[in-house]
């Protein structure tokens, strides 16, 4: 999450790059007083916690075959949000000495000055705390735990142990953005089923190829800060490899649901469909070796994770055929 829009055309070996414009400071943005909401909002990743909501919400929905209860739906959703934004948080404070040098990175929050360490690391905890309060009381313990495992590995086991010590980091790393769908399913019925433990491999499988194409296109800022993401270490055309390698895994995946009576007609077709594109986009990408090719798939996995959950949603509901 950047608080600034203005960007400049940095050239690297493999094409331009939009990279924010640094102030003469040293790299450092200049500390400023922006709004103080806009400020601690930003802390929070909201981009992030959308996509982390998305899951959690279709989780409810199947887990339910319909719309929960709108009371479960909102106390599910916002000790989600407070959960994800208060590992963001931390997340943020934790990372600063990189974020301060990456280009993309070097307006945040704690970097640029706007929020000190100390307050982003006790915002991040009262968040964190509130969450699972709220699940707890409001939801079941089963949510609240999940929801504050989910953050603890965020902060403990990708921030301070993977993101800096290996590029299997987002593999691995993975699990934690895995969890909202097990939350959601907690929420609704109290437990974790088979379906529920298929959505969190349908998360965990998703990641590794969806951030592997975003990491060609910002290599340089990794590279930068000695970040030992999968192109870094390896070499893009090594990540271009996993990344059809992954994505196949991935696709065969969502379509098993189906084979395993999880879902049903409905939900393969538009799986079948959707993978197809998926598929196509991945082979552009190592066929055509440009961040144009990878920033398209990173865009589509995005629309693609949606549409699945919202194919389950409608799935779930439908009568079987057989």
């Amino acid at each position: 999450m950047s608080l600034a829009s203005s960007s400049s055309k940095v050239e690297t070996n493999a094409g331009a790059v939009d990279e924010p414009a640094l102030p003469e400071t040293g790299g450092r943005a200049l500390a400023t007083s922006p709004n103080v909401f806009a400020v601690y909002l930003a802390l929070m990743k909201p981009k992030i916690i959308s996509l982390l909501l998305v899951t959690t919400l279709g989780a409810m929905m199947v887990a339910a075959k319909g719309l929960p209860s709108l009371a479960l739906v909102f106390w599910t959703m916002l000790g989600g949000a407070l959960s994800a934004g208060g590992a963001n948080a931390v997340n943020h404070v934790l990372d600063r000495d990189i974020d301060a040098i990456m280009y993309r990175t070097n307006r945040r929050p704690v970097p640029a000055g706007h929020v000190s360490p100390t307050a982003g690391i006790i915002f991040g905890i009262i968040l964190i705390l509130v969450s699972f309060i709220l699940f707890y009381v409001m939801v079941n313990p089963l949510a609240a735990a999940l929801s504050l495992i989910g953050a603890l590995y965020y902060i403990f086991i990708y921030t301070i142990w993977l993101k800096r010590s290996t590029y299997h980091n987002i593999t691995i790393g993975g699990v934690c953005g895995a969890i909202p769908p097990l939350v959601g399913w907690a929420a609704v019925t109290g437990e974790l089923s088979l379906t529920a433990w298929a959505l969190f491999g349908i998360v965990f499988l998703w990641t590794p190829p969806h951030t592997w194409a975003l990491t060609l296109v910002v290599k340089r800022d990794y590279a930068r800060v000695d970040v030992p993401m999968l192109p870094v270490v390896k070499g893009e055309e090594e990540t271009r490899r996993q990344i059809v390698i992954y994505s196949w895994v991935y696709i065969v995946f969502t379509l098993l649901l189906t084979a395993l009576g999880i879902m049903g007609w409905l939900y393969l077709l538009v799986a079948l469909v959707i993978g197809a594109i998926w598929m196509h986009k991945a082979y552009e990408v190592r066929r055509e070796k440009t961040k144009a090719a990878a920033r398209r798939l990173y865009k589509y996995s995005l629309l693609h994770l949606a549409l699945l959950f919202l194919a389950m949603i409608i799935d779930v509901q439908l009568p079987p055929l057989w």
